[in-house]
């Protein structure tokens, strides 16, 4: 039995025991999506409902069903207040009634806001297995998890068999850490939806923009992840992303994606947050081709742009005449967040040969409704400013709006509008001196 053995053993406990390391009035900071630690969390709201810990502040980014069990439930609002950089199905609904606050900030600035701004007494997360060195590995949840895991002042990890090990800067040593817990269950897995028929469209539209040899990232949601079905006859590619997806191991294994053209981190699939499945989990595990870093350095612009022939695609909601892009804001409310999208969208920009492509369908609730509008509604956000965006696609065309004067990028966006809503926006574009 090495030291490390023997420190593992002092430090593990029970998820209660691990937990009253926790007082009321503390700022809590959990891992990332997948890596949300449900026996830890499920513990925290015990003792809350107990009345035995109040005022906590509970910070995360995209939470999901554990969490939403958990230290998110509505009966728990008067002791617990939670905040989320990124709104999900778990927290919409308590966001929308003001349960949970929305916390705007750019991924790539999150790390760099809880090492010089914030004061985070108690980070938990789930960890993979710890190796004969004394490292757990965050496995899917780099992101900000292992920026707020390295500057709290108590680290609580839940141990879990079945999340993987990944390289690159994703390990945390069992010296930095104050308890552990064991709970070994399935990870959440993240389903890609059933493809649309406008995705094989869309899909080749955004291939043929790909070229050989580029480095490329995929976004959240089912729209991105549907284009990676259309770049299997691709050569060569690499991968420089926020997110990994399961279409990205299907691209790895197929032998689309090598990385050998890639001009930083050659022949690494680089990332900062996995969600997938259980196969896409199992690729990741101990996989040295697979490299994830801190969302500071994965989605800081400058870095993307060290990438030559750097493809980002993304998704947005809506679009406005003056190619103004909202991702994140729908029915009046904060539908998601603003994530990484403009940090590739820069990046992919100052890139050599880069190219930021955003993908949406023409229309919403079942083609009675424009996602492309005269302008965003006021109050809505926008996620990408019209000086940024760059690609437009839709089942209707790609649009380059580079360069172009309002009234050739109001003709162009609205020439990938859906047909039957073109004449009216032809008359809000004059009602606007667009035309």
């Amino acid at each position: 039995m090495n030291i490390y053995t023997i420190e593992y053993r002092q430090k593990l406990t029970t998820p209660q025991k691990a937990v009253e390391r926790i007082k009321s009035g503390d700022t809590i900071v959990q891992g990332m999506s997948i890596a949300e630690p449900p026996a830890l969390l499920f513990a925290i709201a015990a003792r809350a409902r107990e009345d035995d810990l109040k005022e906590l502040e509970i910070f995360s980014f995209l939470p999901q069903a554990h969490a939403a069990k958990t230290v998110l439930a509505p009966d728990l609002s008067d002791c617990i207040q939670a905040y989320t950089w990124f709104v999900s199905g778990s927290d919409r609904a308590l966001v929308k009634v003001g349960l949970n606050y929305f916390v705007p900030i750019y991924l790539f600035q999150l790390p760099r806001l809880l090492r010089d701004s914030m004061q985070i007494d108690v980070t938990i997360t789930t960890v993979s297995p710890m190796d004969k060195a004394g490292y757990f590995s965050f496995g899917t949840a780099n992101d900000y998890t292992s920026t707020a895991a390295r500057h709290c002042k108590r680290l609580i990890v839940e141990v879990n068999e079945n999340m993987p090990r990944v390289f690159g800067d994703s390990l945390i040593h069992i010296s930095e850490v104050d308890a552990i817990v064991e709970n070994h269950v399935p990870l959440l897995e993240m389903i890609p939806p059933e493809p649309k028929p406008e995705d094989a469209i869309i899909g080749r539209y955004v291939a043929d923009l790909v070229p050989d040899g580029a480095t490329i990232q995929l976004g959240i949601g089912g729209l991105p992840n549907a284009v990676a079905r259309y770049l299997d006859r691709h050569n060569d590619l690499g991968i420089h992303s926020e997110l990994f997806v399961p279409a990205m191991v299907d691209l790895i294994e197929k032998g689309v994606v090598t990385g050998r053209k890639k001009t930083l981190h050659p022949r690494k699939n680089i990332f900062t947050v996995a969600s997938g499945t259980k196969r896409m989990y199992e690729f990741l595990h101990d996989n040295p081709s697979m490299e994830s870093y801190p969302a500071s350095y994965v989605l800081d612009p400058a870095i993307i742009a060290k990438n030559d022939n750097m493809i980002s695609v993304n998704s947005i909601l809506e679009v406005d005449l003056l190619g103004q892009c909202n991702a994140e804001f729908l029915g009046g409310s904060e539908f998601s967040g603003t994530g990484g999208q403009l940090d590739f969208v820069r990046g992919a920009f100052g890139s050599h040969g880069g190219k930021s492509i955003l993908a949406f369908y023409s229309t919403a609730k079942s083609k009675e409704v424009s996602r492309v509008v005269p302008r965003l509604e006021t109050g809505t956000a926008v996620s990408t400013p019209r000086m940024d965006t760059h690609y437009l696609v839709t089942e209707y065309g790609v649009v380059n709006l580079k360069g172009k004067s309002t009234r050739k990028r109001a003709l162009d966006i609205i020439s990938i509008a859906h047909p039957k809503f073109r004449d009216d926006l032809l008359r809000e574009a004059e009602n606007m001196y667009l035309l």
